[in-house]
C-alpha cells in the first residue's frame, strides 16, 4: 500500500470518527449539575449570637463564610478562634437535610487548651485530647427537634463521632473515626 493510499484511509477514518462525535456526545451521560449551595443557621447559647451563612456554593467552600463560622464557634471563655473543619459543617448540613432545616443551638465549638483543662477538672467525660481542641467537634441541639432523634439520625449517617448527653440535652458530633457513646 502506498503512502498516498494510507493517508486517504486515515482521513476517511478520521472523518467517520468526527461524524460520529455528535452521536457519542448525545449518548454520553449528562453533565452533573454543580452541588447545591449549603446554608446553616446557628444560635450560640452562651454568647446569644446568631448566624445564618451559606458556607458552600458554586462547588466550593466560601472563605468569608468559613471565617464567620470560625468566629461564632470560638472558645467563648477565652475569645480564641480556630479554623473549624468544613467536614463538620457538612455533617451538620446533612443532618438538616434528613431532620429538617432548623437552627442549631451551639453549646460548644472550638475549645482552647485552657478551657478543655478546666472542663476536665469540673465536668465528667471531657476527653484530654478532645477534637474540640482541633476545631473538629461541636456540641449541639437542633431547635424544635428531639435530641434522641437527632442522635439516631447522626448515628445512621455513620460519619465521625456521635455522643449523646440526654441529661444535658445535646449531641456531640465530630469528624474523627465513626464511634458512638452515651445513652441510646
Amino acid at each position: 500500500m502506498t503512502g498516498d493510499r494510507r493517508a486517504i484511509i486515515r482521513r476517511r477514518a478520521l472523518a467517520k470518527g468526527l461524524g460520529l462525535l455528535p452521536l457519542a456526545l448525545a449518548m454520553s451521560p449528562a453533565r452533573a449539575a454543580p452541588p447545591a449551595p449549603r446554608t446553616l443557621s446557628f444560635y450560640h447559647t452562651h454568647t446569644d449570637e446568631r448566624l445564618t451563612v451559606t458556607y458552600f456554593e458554586s462547588g466550593g467552600y466560601v472563605p468569608g463564610a468559613l471565617r464567620a463560622v470560625d468566629h461564632l464557634l470560638r472558645d467563648f471563655r477565652t475569645a480564641t478562634t480556630h479554623v473549624i473543619d468544613p467536614r463538620l459543617l457538612d455533617q451538620l448540613y446533612a443532618l438538616t437535610q434528613c431532620c429538617g432545616g432548623r437552627n442549631f443551638e451551639v453549646l460548644s465549638g472550638y475549645r482552647s487548651p485552657q478551657t478543655n483543662a478546666m472542663l476536665r477538672q469540673t465536668t465528667a467525660g471531657v476527653a484530654a485530647h478532645s477534637l474540640h481542641l482541633e476545631g473538629r467537634a461541636i456540641d449541639v441541639r437542633l431547635a424544635g427537634f428531639d435530641t434522641a432523634r437527632l442522635r439516631r439520625a447522626a448515628v445512621a449517617m455513620a460519619r465521625g463521632g456521635v455522643g449523646f448527653y440526654p441529661q444535658s440535652d445535646f449531641v456531640h458530633l465530630d469528624t474523627g473515626r465513626f464511634r458512638t457513646w452515651g445513652a441510646a
